[in-house]
């Protein structure tokens, strides 16, 4: 009888340090759309009042509608960029048999652990060596960069569990590799190209170190956030638009996990 009331003091343990992390680490953000409903301009407690004007003002700010645009092509377009190098990438990295194969994944997995400061300056550096301008679309190549270990990270686990037999099963029947991948592989890896869009469009719309080095005079969403904090009397219509920021890119992720998940289940009764 002990092993179990070891086990659960264990559990209980563990969940009040799930519990105690999450709070310490999402309570600070839940102020951000608490203090946007404050009538007032300046942020305190108690509150002056509760309204929605300062949404209500973010439709009069054509700055606004510009940066909101331009977020929207990038992050489409990086979004596609990356799940499109990330499909072969994983499944190279699943299938190929190639020497160093942890060393190249590693390599490939960097830019999660190498401060993005480090890329922008580095980016920089070479797009200022090969005379190209700042613009968006140099802002684009700084989100591949950091969206695509994303990309592979979601999609590698699809290819390692998918079920081989029925690859082979197709090209027993004369399928040529093209075929094969369009209409047996890509079937069982298509949650997870799903949750690849998302969650790399969501990292690249809210991305700020690779804007703030490679964009040039049209700002993403997060740069217009940035330039606007020197200014009291934005702040609080800033803390409204970080509000509706905030909730789309929980939902964004949340949804990308959901396609994730399911693809590994759809593996698993394939497996069966």
């Amino acid at each position: 009888m002990a092993e179990p009331q070891i086990f659960n003091r264990h559990n209980r343990t563990l969940a009040a340090y799930a519990i105690g992390f999450a709070v310490f680490l999402y309570v600070p953000i839940l102020f951000i759309p608490l203090f946007s409903l404050n009538s007032g301009l300046y942020q305190r407690f108690p509150m002056d009042g509760i309204t929605l004007g300062w949404y209500a003002q973010l439709f009069t700010r054509g700055p606004v509608f510009d940066a909101l645009q331009n977020s929207l092509q990038v992050g489409l377009s990086v979004a596609l960029l990356s799940t499109v190098l990330a499909v072969p990438a994983a499944k190279a990295l699943s299938r190929a048999v190639l020497p160093g194969k942890r060393p190249i994944t590693g390599f490939v997995m960097l830019p999660l652990v190498v401060p993005g400061l480090v890329f922008g300056v580095a980016l920089l550096v070479v797009i200022s060596r090969l005379g190209v301008p700042l613009s968006l679309y140099t802002v684009a190549l700084g989100h591949v960069v950091v969206c695509l270990p994303f990309a592979i990270s979601i999609l590698l686990p699809r290819f390692e569990g998918a079920n081989r037999s029925l690859e082979e099963a197709s090209a027993d029947l004369g399928e040529n590799g093209w075929w094969t991948f369009w209409r047996v592989t890509f079937p069982n890896i298509l949650p997870g190209v799903v949750a690849s869009l998302l969650l790399t469009f969501t990292v690249s719309f809210d991305e700020f170190i690779m804007a703030f080095f490679l964009s040039g005079t049209d700002a993403t969403l997060p740069m217009y956030i940035w330039t606007q904090l020197r200014f009291p009397q934005s702040f609080p219509s800033l803390l409204a638009l970080s509000s509706l920021i905030l909730v789309a890119s929980f939902a964004l992720v949340f949804l990308s996990l959901w396609f994730a998940r399911m693809g590994r289940t759809d593996t698993s009764l394939v497996s069966r």
